[in-house]
């Protein structure tokens, strides 16, 4: 007998995408400039919100509480200095954070400019604060400019943590980093945080695809990114799914497979990219997007998630994601690894100023939207 959420799965494949609403929710909290949301493995269901300034919170779990709880702050330190990508960007949970309550940040820091991946861990006396005694530092990544930190970071099915970094940012590569294997920008990176590895403070996966390859970085695990923004694993194939911030023309999402290559800066999704006259080498071959949208459809991808939930059962199975720059949310629908449909399902209101910065779940596997204009928004069928 098919449980409910499998038949509302197979039912989600013979009906066409739907509008939707959104509506703020946690309105009375005080909330800056959301980017990532993660909920730890230990049975409390509790969302916990990065905040770019440099402040985690915990969000109540009665939606109207103006309580807050503040888990991290690092507002002291010298994040940003041009706020728009710089700040506190990730957040991951340790897969045993019940027991060992480690946990995993990404942010950036000033003179010089650089990223920084650290582990750390809660009190133990108090599963609600940060202890920052405990920062152990694992990456401290070079940046050239201001933009294009990236910053996502998650742990995988594997137990392996992935940190996804930009190329480095001003704008076409100017520094040729998405292809240059002895630098780690325009990378996804895979790392053991259980290991030691020589004298790095983590260890490297046996099957990561550069480890033992001359000019590579053993971390590496896929290039040829630009400014990846939104990465998610597919609920049933664990396939790793990200999106990627275009140039001057083209957004694009893409499954990441191992020593994948994404083209960047020699192409823009599955086009010539004007940002290099040189030619790539001849054995190397660039994997295409899965999906890809012009200018007169958006500016800046924003990444989404595989929708398990409930408040819109049409939506089951379909990769939810939206665009930061016009507001336009899309379902995506792929099979067998192609897109089949790809379906606009909320379009901005002339007067909202509503953002996307992250899509993300709730405990019960809802939808729950990131929005630079300060706000969370959940989705609710168009009426």
């Amino acid at each position: 007998m098919k449980t409910l959420a499998a038949f509302l799965l197979t039912a989600s494949f013979l009906l066409a995408a739907p509008e939707i609403e959104i509506t703020q929710t946690f309105k009375n909290q005080k909330i800056k400039l959301p980017v990532a949301l993660a909920i730890p493995p230990d049975g409390t269901d509790r969302l916990f919100l990065v905040q770019q300034f440099g402040k985690i919170t915990i969000l109540p779990k009665d939606r109207d509480s103006d309580k807050e709880i503040t888990f991290l702050d690092v507002t002291d330190r010298p994040l940003i200095k041009q706020q728009f990508e710089e700040g506190l960007l990730g957040l991951a949970f340790h897969p045993d954070y019940a027991r060992n309550r480690k946990f995993y940040i990404y942010y950036s820091l000033q003179d010089p400019k650089h990223t920084r991946v650290s582990e750390m861990q809660t009190f133990a006396d108090d599963p609600n604060k940060a202890d920052l005694s405990t920062e152990r530092v694992l990456l401290e990544i070079p940046q050239p400019f201001w933009n294009h930190n990236s910053g996502n970071i998650l742990f995988g099915p594997d137990g392996y943590l992935y940190i996804a970094i930009g190329d480095g940012g001003k704008s076409n590569d100017p520094q040729r980093f998405s292809q240059n294997t002895f630098v780690y920008n325009g990378k996804i990176l895979r790392i053991d945080v259980n290991k030691r590895a020589g004298n790095r403070p983590y260890g490297l996966p046996e099957d990561n695809p550069f480890l033992d390859k001359p000019g590579h970085h053993p971390e590496i695990f896929a290039l040829g990114l630009r400014n990846p923004w939104g990465l998610t694993f597919h609920p049933d194939t664990n396939q790793l799914w990200a999106a990627d911030v275009g140039q001057n023309a083209w957004e694009e999402i893409n499954i990441i497979t191992k020593g994948g290559n994404y083209g960047w800066s020699f192409n823009e999704a599955t086009h010539p990219a004007n940002a290099r006259t040189d030619k790539p080498s001849k054995d190397v071959q660039f994997i295409a997007p899965i999906h890809e949208y012009g200018r007169e459809d958006g500016i800046s991808i924003t990444g989404g998630i595989h929708y398990r939930g409930a408040a819109v059962p049409q939506l089951q199975g379909k990769y939810i994601y939206g665009d930061w720059g016009f507001g336009t949310i899309w379902a995506l629908e792929t099979k067998d690894g192609k897109k089949t449909e790809n379906t606009v399902i909320f379009k901005r209101p002339d007067a909202s100023k509503f953002r996307p910065t992250a899509f993300v779940e709730d405990a019960d596997g809802e939808l729950l939207i990131l929005s630079h204009d300060h706000k969370i928004y959940n989705i609710s069928p168009k009426k």
